[in-house]
């Protein structure tokens, strides 16, 4: 069974696979994807604030911070940290 929830709900070090992106305005759904929020990326989550909002994520080395209104739309599953 697919275990997906909202990736502002994951803890600080996760390592999560986004598996869809379901928000329904076109501009924002835009700005999310070029920023590589896209199914299939695997993300981790890097800092949050005290209050929990904004949440910190690292994209393709690349740290951006979401809103929690913006990062409830993105779902995800976590991934097992790699062995190296």
């Amino acid at each position: 069974m697919l275990d997906k929830k909202p990736i502002y709900q994951f803890q600080i070090g996760d390592r999560i696979e986004i598996t869809s992106v379901e928000i329904r305005d076109d501009v924002m759904r835009r700005r999310l994807l070029d920023l590589g929020f896209v199914p299939g990326a695997t993300i981790e989550i890097v800092q949050k604030s005290p209050l929990g909002d904004p949440i910190a994520f690292k994209v393709f080395n690349t740290t951006i911070a979401l809103r929690k209104e913006e990062s409830s739309f993105i779902y995800a599953k976590k991934v097992h940290k790699e062995v190296v």
